[in-house]
């Protein structure tokens, strides 16, 4: 995945009252465990949300563009959290937590369903006893009706994005074009193009390959709310108990 440019400028462009929600959902289901890793971290704001809740907090990401970013927003915040630079499909060298979390629909960004489940299948051998597993992604309904031919431009004096998206060759996936307009030290502005590919799958796909990883109860609720997902909604959650 391209992060390097789009790291910089994600926070500008982010709908930053969604982790407050991430947050919110979370604290309905992690109890006392207060031992959390979070996968896919990004740029920190929902890992230093989870430290100023008292959780003792790792913060895994891909991008060490993220993370630098991720580190300076901990250390604004006088938090302490440990940021490591790791692809969570490969999570054997990672210890074992009470919770793990994974936001922002980053198991869309797995290449297929193999992927998928060998990210169900690590952190179910990394969770503890009792542990739980939070996750959301895109609905087949989001992928399907909602992203097709979306079009969002932004822009401040510094830079300019543009975002479109279009419906991706894969079954339920679709593809973001990114565009970025990014101000120089001389004044000019340089042209950058990144692609982002997500992928989703059926609602029960989701529950097969969760219990083929060994969770002994998951629940399925839909756009941030204790509700049961219905065809229309855009995002599922999942909360998976080892």
């Amino acid at each position: 995945m391209a992060y390097e440019t789009f790291a910089f400028v994600y926070d500008e462009v982010m709908d930053t009252s969604l982790y407050q929600r991430w947050l919110d959902f979370s604290l309905q289901f992690l109890g006392n465990r207060k031992r959390i890793l979070e996968l896919a971290c990004g740029t920190g704001a929902l890992a230093v949300d989870f430290a100023k809740q008292g959780f003792d907090v790792t913060a895994l990401d891909l991008s060490e563009e993220m993370l630098m970013i991720a580190s300076q927003r901990a250390q604004d915040a006088q938090v302490a959290i440990q940021f490591v630079e790791g692809d969570m499909l490969d999570l054997t060298d990672i210890e074992t937590y009470e919770a793990i979390t994974c936001f922002s629909d980053s198991i869309c960004y797995m290449e297929d369903e193999q992927a998928v489940q060998q990210v169900f299948d690590g952190v179910y051998q990394i969770l503890e006893d009792e542990g739980i597993f939070i996750f959301d992604v895109h609905s087949t309904y989001q992928i399907d009706e909602v992203f097709p031919n979306y079009s969002y431009h932004y822009q401040t004096e510094d830079f300019a994005f543009l975002w479109d998206s279009y419906a991706g060759e894969n079954q339920h996936s679709i593809e973001h074009f990114l565009t970025f307009f990014v101000q120089n030290e001389n004044g000019h502005f340089e042209r950058r193009d990144e692609i982002h590919q997500e992928r989703t799958y059926p609602l029960n796909q989701y529950l097969l390959m969760l219990e083929n990883a060994g969770f002994s109860k998951v629940e399925a609720y839909a756009d941030f709310i204790d509700s049961e997902p219905n065809e229309k909604s855009r995002r599922w959650f999942f909360v998976c108990y080892k």
